[in-house]
């Protein structure tokens, strides 16, 4: 075999390598075209609801509680782009300094942030205790349910993070549980095929590279659902978009001037993929007050915005006495559950964690079916690969008593 032969056949190997990742480039320019022509197809919702729908995202860090490069100025840009409502802050604790004290706290260019913590309990939880506290690097020495009461004894909430790592969480008072971590699924892709991916789709779409790893979180939601049964409570399921802006590489001068640089999680990308979605009165405005308490209530649901915009999506009781997710009622004789979305997608209801009924378009009723917690996973299978049938929003349950 000549030099220029085998020059050649390697070549060809390395073409035919390519062709994977040219396909999957190809398949997220339709994703890209779908998406679009989805948005043109949203469906006007009735504007009687008594609720405002607030956008936002929970678990950001900055470079003050460290693992993060990001900062302030970055943070408030990312969250002005993609017109959220509100941040919740969850900075890493420091043993000399106060980082809950330090982040983002109040209303920045039109945006709401709330300060807190991440904060790690001696019995391998993870917690978000929002607001944050001085003492919250006190806690690696306390127990989960001590940390958890001083946190609601406080007024406070406390959200069990990374629920599969720990069981602890399960039999505390939590006020919720993280059933989706952006991270930690994209922890799940495989770092060679994310490489060529980059090479071939990260410039024309960056955003879109996440449907090619995004997974439902189904051990967490089981963990969740379990929780519910066993304790025989409430419990508000939320999404961690776990943002650090930290991903990359950069050339800086000695003044720490950058020269060159890329980042692969900007806060502008992890805001887009994943948000919470928060039902307040109308006549109550946007305060860090009555954003805790309307997601302590479970008045909230998680939506993968990437895909499409959520906002019209309900989840209630039909009846005179209006009840939406995250509330209690003690029968529902002759009661049914509505739900609405702004387009067409396949609603799927969960009575006490397990799918009991589904239904198509964009709107659907189903009757209740005794004591228990009910709750809707909403699909868009309008999509085409690699989002085929997306898990798209998470509710809160409604809860039946008797």
């Amino acid at each position: 075999m000549t030099r220029k032969t085998f020059l050649l056949g390697l070549l060809a190997v390395l073409i035919l390598l390519q062709l994977p990742f040219a396909y999957r480039r190809y398949r997220l320019s339709k994703l890209n075209q779908a998406i679009h022509q989805l948005a043109t197809q949203r469906v006007s919702q009735s504007p009687e609801s008594e609720y405002l729908d607030y956008q936002g995202v929970i678990h950001v860090h900055s470079s003050l509680g460290g693992h993060s490069t990001g900062n302030f100025a970055e943070l408030i840009s990312a969250a002005r782009a993609n017109r959220l409502d509100f941040v919740i802050m969850t900075e890493h604790p420091q043993a000399d300094f106060d980082t809950a004290a330090m982040t983002l706290s109040g209303m920045h260019a039109g945006v709401l942030f709330v300060n807190g913590n991440e904060a790690n309990t001696a019995s391998g939880d993870h917690l978000l205790l929002i607001p944050g506290s001085e003492n919250a690097s006190l806690t690696s020495a306390q127990s989960t349910a001590e940390v958890v009461d001083k946190q609601k004894t406080s007024g406070g909430l406390a959200l069990a993070a990374y629920p599969s790592e720990s069981q602890n969480w399960q039999s505390s008072s939590v006020n919720g549980v993280e059933v989706y971590n952006l991270f930690t699924n994209a922890r799940a892709a495989n770092p060679l095929v994310m490489f060529f991916d980059g090479l071939w789709s990260y410039g024309s779409y960056p955003d879109l590279m996440f449907a090619d790893f995004f997974t439902r979180p189904t051990e967490n939601l089981k963990r969740w659902d379990d929780a519910i049964a066993a304790n025989n409570r409430k419990l508000v399921a939320t999404a961690g978009n776990d943002a650090h802006s930290n991903v990359g590489l950069s050339v800086n001068d000695a003044s720490g001037k950058q020269w060159l640089g890329i980042k692969l999680d900007p806060y502008q990308r992890s805001f887009r993929v994943v948000r919470i979605h928060v039902l307040i009165r109308k006549s109550q405005p946007l305060t860090r007050e009555s954003l805790l308490e309307a997601i302590s209530q479970g008045h909230c649901y998680v939506s993968f915005d990437l895909f499409a915009d959520p906002r019209g999506f309900s989840f209630a009781v039909k009846a005179a006495d209006k009840r939406i997710m995250g509330d209690e009622i003690a029968s529902a004789n002759g009661m049914v559950l509505t739900a609405t979305a702004p387009f067409a997608a396949r609603f799927v209801l969960f009575k006490n964690g397990s799918p009991s009924e589904q239904k198509s378009g964009t709107s659907a009723e189903f009757a209740f079916d005794g004591k228990g917690s009910y709750r809707l996973e909403v699909y868009l299978d309008s999509l085409p690969p690699p989002a085929r049938g997306a898990l798209w929003i998470i509710s809160n349950p409604i809860y039946v008593s008797q």
